[in-house]
């Protein structure tokens, strides 16, 4: 016994292992079995475990579309005690969901009771409601019975239920599905089922074909309209990840006296119409939708929502494309088809490869089908030859049977017969020995022998193969491509409409004062309020930047890592209290400080200076970043830091060091750029730069002192070119060496 394993008092043993190779074993397993036993779907039929096994269970309560519907308590407790070994109310939401018009594009079961809404209302308890497969679910299990597919035992060993189904509909991408699992997961939108059958078709006559020339795109079941450029969509299937923006569907419906409301009838795949009301209502209250005037929900079974104009002068596209950017009347559904492949191996696949492998995984089927047909009519053929045998020497068989003690072995040496045949001859009733019954015997064996030599040649050609394979999807394009069901619902190939919208139509426009603290705390207050007038602040902190606006302008930070950063006023904490750390709005690291704040303005110009006296013009439209991370906009290398952020009014610049020198020199020296180092404004033997300021020369010079200002217009002792080492500033300029 190795050393490691210890003998216990009970006849047991324990292993020693480190607790980081325990865990990694265990989670291993456990990500396993998630990923290919709970989560993600196989690409032949589409179904998750639970989903097959609830169709397998259904199927062998003989639950036929045709058949009566049965208490879903009784389908959920035969799935749990035979096949899946969870909890009756996740079995029971999976098949729901199948149920489910608003859900499934093509629904596999078909409820009777409440199965819930659209509005996110819950199903009845299982107790009350009742089930049965739909023509989608037979078709998805036919052949089932016929050795088409494998079988495995069920976790208790006492069932045997099938590893994957025969699948003679496509219904990974019909029904679409959702999933996560450890480390990955599948998002998979519906699409049309007659669009599928036909790019099926297409790549069976050629691999290469092009699949988008059938499918237009997702087909949702809740409609709405697809608003995704057509070059998006091609890549997305192509490389299985991406994405598809879909908006709700919309008319205007005029009134009476020249007043006219928005309809909306078709929402996005997924949105709950309760909690999209809820989220326009709550809008309206917070003002965010100012061209909106009420919403009502007028929806019986068909979706039927009313959007009021606050005034009859608002242009319904621009009313909608607000609504559409502010709520979910607009949604993203995302495309992640990471699915299991046939060796159940997860893998993401572009659009040829799942159709791919669900044709190929139904040649499987045909040719599993063919053999298992052919085995059942080589052994009928058998026994029907034993029959004729025993017609043509009728008297002889009758003289065996009733003479013989052990006539099985005598006939079996009498006519040469196998023990199959034997025995059926033993089996056979009297009334099966008249004239009649041994013509019907010799028509069944010549028309068995007809299929066998079709099944035969069928499994000698793989082109007879897809074209069985091509009638089949033929007959099923006709069955669930056509019709109600099959009828495209979600409109494709619109292209955006070019509306300008005004991004302050969602907001408001009220007086705020925006105040930044030295530890980096924003807020905004409402009105203008002084800013010389006392401001409370944390203790130990206090001003370092604040600021009259309005809540539809726009924020500008510039920091010291040459970084500038957009915020939008109305988003900014409100109240009377301390505000929030901006560096939890935007990316700004500890070592990163602010080095002014202002709000932006059309046509305005900025000079960006450094530490090191470098720097340039930049337009104020080339600062704006509305994202996180800022927008890099002067290039610093530490120790190297952004120091000036000044505005551009006037012709000339003027640049104090750390060395107190002063220079001063036309503006027209520094360039303009969009981002980079700069030129040299000023030079340095030691130190640094300490302010920049642009300024109109006839006007003079002006700097801040002891709260007055002061003004220096003869500044010949000053000027110079850019990059020169400058002079002592006049008497009276500041000790800061700030003029400000």
């Amino acid at each position: 016994m190795p050393d490691d394993i210890k003998d216990l008092p009970e006849g047991g043993a324990t292993r020693e292992t480190k607790l980081a190779d325990a865990l990694s074993e265990r989670y291993l397993a456990y990500a396993l079995s998630t990923i290919t036993a709970r989560s993600l779907p196989d690409v032949r039929d589409g179904l998750k475990p639970v989903h097959r096994r609830l169709l397998w269970a259904m199927h062998q309560l003989r639950l036929d579309p045709a058949t009566g519907f049965k208490k879903c308590a009784r389908i959920v407790g035969d799935v749990m005690g035979k096949y899946h070994p969870h909890g009756d109310s996740s079995i029971y939401e999976a098949m729901v969901r199948l149920a489910q018009e608003f859900a499934a594009r093509f629904p596999l079961v078909e409820g009777q009771g409440n199965f819930g809404n659209i509005d996110g209302d819950n199903a009845a308890a299982m107790r009350y409601t009742e089930a049965r497969m739909t023509e989608v679910a037979k078709a998805m299990l036919e052949g089932i019975e016929e050795d088409s597919v494998d079988f495995r035992a069920t976790y208790d060993g006492e069932e045997r239920e099938p590893i994957v189904l025969p699948a003679a509909f496509p219904n990974l991408l019909a029904n679409g599905a959702a999933g996560i699992a450890v480390g990955m997961a599948t998002s998979i939108p519906p699409h049309n089922a007659g669009e599928l059958c036909d790019a099926a078709l297409a790549l069976i006559a050629d691999p290469n074909a092009d699949l988008l020339a059938h499918i237009k795109g997702p087909d949702f079941p809740t409609g709405g309209v697809l608003v995704e450029p057509a070059e998006a969509i091609r890549d997305a299937y192509e490389t299985g990840r991406g994405g598809f923006r879909v908006r709700a569907r919309w008319e205007r419906e005029a009134l009476k006296n020249g007043t006219w409301q928005i309809v909306v009838t078709e929402i996005p795949y997924q949105v709950q119409k309760a909690k999209l009301i809820e989220q326009i209502a709550q809008l309206l209250e917070e003002k965010k939708l100012p061209l909106l005037g009420d919403v009502r929900d007028e929806s019986t079974d068909v979706v039927r929502l009313v959007l009021e104009p606050k005034t009859r002068a608002v242009e319904p596209a621009v009313l909608m494309e607000t609504m559409f950017r502010a709520t979910a009347l607009e949604s993203r559904f995302p495309l992640n088809m990471n699915v299991l492949d046939a060796n159940r191996t997860p893998r993401v696949m572009g659009l040829r490869e799942v159709l791919r492998s669900w044709l190929d995984h139904r040649h499987v089927v045909l040719v599993r089908r063919a053999e298992h047909r052919l085995a059942a009519i080589a052994r009928r053929l058998e026994i029907l030859d034993g029959y004729l045998i025993a017609y043509l020497n009728l008297d002889e068989v009758i003289r065996i049977i009733r003479s013989e003690d052990e006539p099985k072995p005598v006939l079996m040496a009498r006519f040469e017969l196998t023990d199959l045949q034997a025995e059926s001859i033993l089996n056979m009733r009297l009334r099966a020995l008249r004239k009649l019954e041994e013509m019907e015997i010799r028509k069944e064996h010549r028309k068995l022998t007809a299929e066998q030599k079709r099944l035969q040649g069928l499994l000698g050609s793989e082109k007879k193969r897809w074209d069985a394979i091509a009638e089949e999807i033929a007959a099923t394009r006709v069955k669930f491509g056509d019709g109600p069901l099959g009828k495209r619902r979600t409109e494709t190939g619109r292209i955006l409409p070019a509306v300008l919208v005004d991004e302050t139509a969602f907001v408001e426009r009220e007086p705020i004062t925006v105040i930044l603290s030295e530890k980096g705390w924003i807020r905004a207050q409402k009105g203008h309020i002084p800013l010389d007038g006392e401001i409370r602040f944390k203790e130990g902190d206090g001003l370092l930047a604040a600021l009259h606006a309005e809540t539809t302008d726009r924020i500008v930070i510039f920091a010291t890592n040459g970084r500038a950063y957009t915020l939008k006023a109305d988003a900014l904490p409100r109240g009377r209290g301390d505000g929030q750390p901006v560096r939890l709005i935007v990316d700004l690291t500890n070592e990163d400080a602010v080095v002014t704040m202002f709000v932006h303005e059309e046509g305005k110009r900025f000079l960006l200076a450094a530490s090191d006296g470098k720097g340039f013009v930049v337009k104020g439209e080339d600062l704006l970043a509305e994202k996180r991370t800022g927008k890099q906009v002067l290039n610093v290398d530490p120790p190297v830091e952004a120091a000036v952020c000044t505005p551009v009014d006037g012709d000339a610049v003027a640049v104090i060091g750390q060395n107190r020198k002063l220079l001063v020199f036309p503006l027209d020296q520094v360039p303009e750029m969009t981002r980079g180092r700069g030129v040299q404004l000023q030079a340095y033997r030691d130190g640094g730069l300490s302010d920049v300021k642009v300024f109109r020369k006839a006007e003079g010079l002006t700097w801040t002192l002891g709260g007055r200002t002061r003004t220096e217009t003869d500044l010949r002792p000053w000027a110079g070119n850019r990059a020169g080492a400058g002079k002592q500033p006049p008497n009276g300029f500041p000790k800061a060496n700030r003029f400000e």
